[in-house]
């Protein structure tokens, strides 16, 4: 079990924030900010040397770019080469509006680094994030760019390729997913991909066969048991047991009325059958809120056969903020530490696993993205 402090890294549409806390996660010190003013889409300390944040960094009037610290953000250094796609002779080729996902290599390649990028595209850096080159086959493969559909479709923030995801058991094999554009594997190093569509619903009206009306919101692979992934999407919440591939939809078991509709997930780091989601309004019209203005977390202990609402401590009512997709993660205690950032830019922490929840802080930018870390010196 983890025994150092942790320290939560808040990724926010107008800069970064670190939360240093003591052992217990009684007391937590607020750093910040760092580029205040910029957005940061992700912010990530490495888990395999404990030192090494990377973040993506949209800075205006320079562009998207990434930085590193090996300082826990005393001092921070701009990546020699960014994500950015191939050129083309005519100058025709896709650009790189932000990074959107960032996501540390496996143990056994201490200095890999993948990222995805709106628009949808895959990179990969072998020198701890300092330079990023085009990784696969499917930045720039026909069938895909169909897939991907134009830089008009997608979220209201730009089309996006993230929920990188790779087996603990095998670095050759990795699961990456597109909004839109769907879910898909490779088991030979990203040299090829295959879509997992089957099972998955789509917006009425659509042809679920066709991976471009596919909108995963996160997709997340069990620690502890790799052949399991869940996914939490834009139609509903599903299961999906390896070597099968037709995915199941738990979301049916969540309470009616609240409905199966959001944007993150989180795993429970060593119980595959225990998972969260943050459910949102999911009516026709989208308004991006939590259901009737009163936000919770729902935990499944039976990998999503029955869900309980956990909400002791959160706003009763009239909180119409909600949680995007990488805004809400779990630490490694023995007793799960959780913790949800809000689109009003509050930051709520959990130290029971969701029993109970106290605000840590207020009145920040709205957060994009938390992650947790333990910094070795």
């Amino acid at each position: 079990m983890a025994s150092a402090h942790p320290v939560l890294l808040v990724a926010t549409r107008k800069g970064a924030w670190l939360l240093h806390g003591d052992t217990g996660r009684q007391h937590w010190r607020l750093d910040g900010p760092h580029f205040l003013g910029q957005i940061i889409n992700h912010l990530v300390l490495d888990p395999r040397n404990g030192r090494t944040l990377l973040a993506a960094v949209s800075t205006g009037h320079l562009g998207p770019t990434l930085f590193r610290s090996a300082d826990l953000g005393a001092s921070w250094q701009e990546a020699a080469r960014p994500p950015a796609f191939a050129t083309t002779a005519d100058g025709s080729g896709r650009s790189v509006k932000h990074t959107f996902w960032l996501e540390p290599g496996p143990a056994s390649e201490p200095e890999v680094w993948y990222a995805g990028t709106s628009p949808q595209g895959l990179f990969r850096s072998a020198d701890g994030g300092d330079t990023w080159a085009p990784f696969s086959c499917l930045n720039d493969d026909p069938t895909f760019r169909e897939w991907m559909g134009t830089e008009q479709d997608g979220t209201p923030d730009g089309p996006k390729l993230h929920s990188i995801q790779i087996d603990p058991r095998d670095p050759q094999h990795l699961y990456i997913a597109m909004s839109g554009g769907g879910v898909h594997e490779s088991t030979d190093g990203g040299r090829s991909f295959t879509p997992l569509l089957d099972g998955l619903a789509v917006v009425e009206g659509f042809d679920r066969n066709t991976p471009t009306f596919h909108d995963p919101h996160c997709v997340r692979l069990c620690p502890t048991l790799p052949d399991r992934l869940y996914q939490q999407n834009h139609c509903g919440i599903y299961r999906l047991d390896r070597p099968a591939t037709t995915w199941q939809r738990i979301g049916d078991n969540m309470p009616a009325e609240v409905g199966d509709i959001g944007f993150p997930l989180v795993l429970h780091p060593r119980d595959p059958d225990t998972l969260w989601v943050f459910p949102m309004n999911g009516d026709t019209v989208w308004p991006r809120t939590s259901p009737d203005g009163k936000p919770a977390a729902y935990r499944s202990r039976n990998g999503g056969a029955s869900w309980q609402r956990q909400d002791h401590g959160l706003p009763a009512e009239q909180a119409w903020w909600t949680v995007k997709r990488q805004a809400m993660c779990a630490d490694t205690e023995a007793t799960l530490g959780l913790y949800v950032g809000t689109t009003s830019g509050e930051l709520w922490a959990s130290r029971d696993e969701g029993d109970s929840w106290q605000c840590l802080a207020r009145h920040l930018p709205e957060i994009y993205a938390l992650s947790i870390g333990y910094p070795q010196t």
